[in-house]
């Protein structure tokens, strides 16, 4: 067997009776219930589902963003779901990206300088963040657009922008919320196929959320989510 191969065979996440509730004055509204997933290392695994059938809360639960009613989550065999925040903050910045619907650039820095405020954030020394930010926008092909402000850009190249700004601390997950809700299902296809060339060239695994069923074929695994029961397609 490959060390890709095997790499494909291990589990980065795996989750157990994965709960999660909101009180809605006096009502008690479960969103997931008793999610139980196992996610391989290297992968692009999509988690499909309609509109409010828990796909952004299991995603938050998973990077850490948020924590479960009842339930565990494990990253690596490390039960995360109960870490004090200071160790799951950490846990984020070091192990995890995130791509969401919103890009949230910041329109009067050009793309380069998006990404590289995102390093220094992010706590990356000086010595070679220029290189790492240029090796990252050349990969998602805006090497001929990385001086424009991202306000000049398209809705598809402010989508690489954001996914350059989330792989460039190199970490080890990234999490797409609806990345391609806002875009045409041909400049979609171009962001997920993207996606995929990052597992395959940065060894990330990629845990994205959907509902366009044009996006799924490109996927190694598949997660589909109804009024926050998993079921089994």
């Amino acid at each position: 067997m490959s060390d890709a191969e095997k790499h494909n065979e291990t589990i980065i996440f795996h989750t157990e009776g994965l709960c999660r509730q909101f009180q809605s004055g006096r009502e008690i509204i479960t969103v997931l219930d008793q999610i139980n997933i196992q996610v391989r290392q290297q992968s692009l695994t999509m988690l499909k589902g309609r509109s409010g059938s828990g796909k952004t809360t299991l995603i938050n639960l998973l990077g850490a963003l948020d924590r479960p009613t009842s339930g565990k989550v494990f990253f690596k065999e490390e039960e995360i779901s109960g870490l004090p925040d200071r160790r799951r903050d950490q846990l984020r910045r070091q192990n995890m990206g995130f791509v969401f619907q919103s890009v949230a650039l910041i329109t009067s820095m050009t793309a380069f300088e998006n990404v590289e405020f995102a390093l220094r954030v992010a706590g990356v020394e000086s010595r070679g963040r220029s290189d790492r930010v240029e090796e990252v926008l050349d990969l998602v092909g805006l090497e001929k657009r990385m001086k424009h402000r991202t306000q000049e850009l398209s809705g598809g190249e402010q989508q690489r922008v954001a996914i350059a700004r989330a792989i460039a601390h190199r970490p080890t997950v990234v999490f797409a919320d609806e990345p391609t809700a806002e875009l045409d299902t041909n400049m979609g296809l171009q962001v997920v196929r993207l996606l995929r060339k990052m597992v395959e060239k940065e060894g990330l695994t990629v845990i994205m959320t959907t509902h366009d069923p044009n996006m799924i074929e490109l996927a190694d695994q598949v997660f589909s989510l109804d009024s926050g029961v998993m079921q089994n397609d």
